[in-house]
C-alpha cells in the first residue's frame, strides 16, 4: 500500500521521512534523450492568464514549487545534492519517477534562472507564477528529464452547462426510462442494483439532504443518504445533487460517497493534493467507481510532468479495482477558454482539453442528445451541441500525452502526423439539458444536463456491471479504458451505440470513434457480457 512506503525529504543536509502522494506521466513532446531548450516565455492560455492578472513584482509569498520528471524510479541523488547546494527542499517517493522541488520564491527563481512574481487574478486571488518555462539545470540532466510549471494557481470548474431548464415536472427521463434507454434493464431485472458497490463523487459544492430525500421518494427508490468525507464542500448546488441522483437512479443499492475536493485548490500544490485525495479515497474505499464532474484547468496551462502525481495515484487505485470517469467538459471542445480567469477574443488558444480528464488512466465522458420513445426505448443519439448558448460536448487531441496502446488502431485526421496523441472522449452519454434526467434540486423538479450528467451515468452503469461480473465469476473492471477499446475493436455482441451525427465546436461525429462522442454510448447488457467474455478468455482476439 502506498501509505506504508517511505518518502525522502531533503531539507538542507538532513534526511527525514514523509508521506506524499504521487503520479507519473511523460509529456509527449519532451523527449528524455533530447537536449534541454533555453527558458522561453510560455504562450497560449498560460500567457492569457498572466496578462489578465496584475503583476505585483517579485514574489513575497513564503513558498513556491514545481514538479520534476525523473529518468527512472531510483533515488535521485544528484537532484538531492543539487537542491541542497541551492537551498531547496526535495520530496520524493521511492519507486516514483517524479519529485517535488520547493523553496522560497526568490530561491526557486535563482536556482532555475527564471523570474517568479506574484500576480493578482481577475477574481482577486494572489498567486505566484513564472512567465517562463525553466530548463533542466545542467547539473541534473542525467537525472531529471523534464520540469513542470512554476504556477501557484489552477483555474477550476464544475462541468455543467450555463442553462438548466426549470419547471419541467412532466419531463426528463425517469430512472426506469434511463435504464431502458441504455439497455440496462436485463441486469436490473436479474436483481443487479449496485448492491455491494461504492460510487465516489469528488465535488467542489455540497448538497441538501432534503433534495435527495424528495428525489428518492418521488422516484420510488430506496433512501439516498451519502457518506460525506471532509465536510460539505460549500453551499448546495445542482452539480453534486445531480451527480448523486443520477447515479442513484441507476444503481439504487450502491453506497454513495461525496469527497470534498475544495482543499485541492488551496496552497498552490493542486495536482499533488489531488493525488493525496485520490490515495486517501483509494485506501478508504478500495475498488469503488469514481465520478468527477469538476476540472482543474486545461491541458495548455501545464505540462505532463505536473500531472505525474495524479496519474500515479490513479494507477494505484486501478490496482484495487477502481474505475474512474471524468466529464470531458461543456464548452464544445474549447476547454481553454478563460471564463472568469482571463479575457481574450475567441481563437485557436481556446481549443483544448480538461487536463485531468485527458489523463490516460481516466475515462473521459462526452455528451449526447438522446431520443427515446415514451417508454424510454432508445431511438437515436447525436453529439450534443448548443451553438447559441456556446456549449456542448468537449473532446479533442491531447497536448500532453502520447497515444495509449489501446487507442493506436484509431485513425483521426486531426492527429494524423508522427506525434500520435491521446484522444478524448473515450465514451459518451446523454448531456443535452433538453433530453436529460429528471432530478430534484432546491425543491424544484429539473432536468439534468451536461457531461457532468454523463459521467455519473457511466459511473452508475459501471457499478451495475461490476456487480454482474462478480456474480458471474468475473472481477471488477478497474482500469476500464483498455477493455472499452477492445470491445469496440470486436466483441461477441455490440457493446456501444455508435453516434454519427452532430459534433462539437471543433469536431464532428463520424462512424466509429470520433472526438465528439468517443466510442459512443453504452448498450449495457451487451457490454457487461462482453467484459465477462474478456475476463473469461472467451472474447474474439
Amino acid at each position: 500500500m502506498f501509505d506504508r512506503r517511505t518518502a525522502v525529504r531533503v531539507v538542507g543536509c538532513s534526511l527525514a521521512t514523509s508521506l506524499v502522494a504521487g503520479v507519473a506521466v511523460l509529456i509527449s513532446d519532451h523527449r528524455s534523450d533530447s537536449s534541454p531548450s533555453p527558458a522561453v516565455t510560455i504562450a497560449g492560455p498560460y500567457a492569457n492568464l498572466l496578462a489578465s492578472s496584475t503583476d505585483l513584482g517579485p514574489s513575497q509569498l513564503d513558498h513556491a514549487q514545481l514538479t520534476v520528471g525523473l529518468r527512472g524510479p531510483t533515488r535521485p541523488d544528484p537532484l538531492l545534492r543539487w537542491a541542497d547546494t541551492k537551498g531547496l527542499d526535495v520530496r520524493w517517493q521511492p519507486g516514483e519517477d517524479w519529485a517535488i522541488v520547493e523553496g522560497a520564491p526568490p530561491v526557486v527563481a535563482e536556482a532555475f534562472d527564471v523570474p517568479v512574481h506574484d500576480y493578482r487574478g481577475m477574481q482577486g486571488q494572489v498567486f505566484y507564477a513564472s512567465p517562463q518555462q525553466p530548463e533542466v539545470p545542467a547539473a541534473v540532466r542525467n537525472t531529471v528529464s523534464d520540469l513542470g510549471r512554476i504556477l501557484g494557481y489552477t483555474p477550476h470548474r464544475e462541468a455543467r452547462p450555463d442553462h438548466i431548464p426549470l419547471d419541467v415536472p412532466g419531463q426528463g427521463l425517469t430512472p426506469t426510462a434511463l435504464l431502458t434507454a441504455y439497455n440496462a434493464n436485463p441486469l436490473t431485472e436479474a436483481g443487479i442494483t449496485g448492491k455491494g458497490q461504492t460510487i465516489v463523487f469528488f465535488a467542489f459544492s455540497g448538497y441538501d439532504q432534503g433534495d435527495l430525500d424528495d428525489f428518492a421518494e418521488m422516484s420510488g427508490l430506496p433512501p439516498l443518504k451519502p457518506v460525506l468525507v471532509g465536510g460539505q464542500p460549500s453551499e448546495s448546488r445542482a452539480e453534486t445533487v445531480m451527480d448523486l441522483e443520477v447515479a442513484h437512479a441507476i444503481a439504487p443499492d450502491a453506497r454513495m460517497v461525496v469527497v470534498n475536493a475544495r482543499p485541492t485548490l488551496e496552497g498552490g500544490r493542486t495536482y499533488e493534493r489531488i493525488a493525496e485525495m485520490f490515495d486517501a479515497t483509494n485506501k478508504q474505499f478500495p475498488g469503488a467507481v469514481w465520478s468527477l464532474s469538476i476540472g482543474w484547468g486545461c491541458d495548455a496551462l501545464i505540462t505532463a510532468t505536473d500531472l505525474k502525481p495524479v496519474q500515479s495515484a490513479l494507477e494505484r487505485a486501478h490496482r484495487n479495482g477502481t474505475s474512474a470517469f471524468d466529464a470531458s467538459g461543456d464548452t464544445g471542445g474549447l476547454e481553454c477558454k478563460g471564463g472568469e480567469n482571463w479575457s481574450s477574443p475567441p481563437g485557436p488558444d481556446d481549443v483544448g482539453l480538461d487536463a485531468v480528464s485527458s489523463l490516460p488512466g481516466m475515462t473521459s465522458v462526452g455528451g449526447t442528445t438522446l431520443s427515446t420513445d415514451e417508454d424510454g426505448q432508445w431511438l437515436a443519439e447525436q453529439a450534443w451541441i448548443d451553438s447559441p448558448l456556446s456549449q456542448g460536448t468537449s473532446g479533442g487531441v491531447s497536448k500532453l500525452f502520447p497515444r495509449p496502446t489501446w487507442q493506436r488502431r484509431l485513425s483521426i485526421e486531426r492527429d494524423s502526423g508522427k506525434k500520435q496523441r491521446r484522444l478524448t472522449p473515450d465514451v459518451s452519454a446523454l448531456a443535452d439539458p433538453f433530453t436529460g434526467i429528471r432530478i430534484r434540486f432546491d425543491q424544484q423538479d429539473l432536468v439534468g444536463a451536461g457531461t457532468s450528467q454523463a459521467a455519473p451515468v457511466w459511473a452508475g452503469l459501471t457499478a451495475l456491471m461490476n456487480q454482474y461480473l462478480l456474480a458471474n465469476g468475473g472481477q471488477r473492471l478497474g482500469d476500464v479504458n483498455p477493455l472499452l477499446y477492445r470491445v469496440a475493436a470486436g466483441a461477441n455482441a455490440p457493446g456501444f451505440r455508435d453516434v454519427t451525427l452532430g459534433g462539437s465546436a471543433v469536431d464532428v461525429a463520424v462512424p466509429g470513434y470520433d472526438l465528439a462522442t468517443g466510442l459512443g454510448s453504452p448498450n449495457v447488457a451487451q457490454l457487461a457480457r462482453d467484459f465477462l467474455d474478456i475476463q473469461k478468455g472467451m472474447a474474439p482476439r
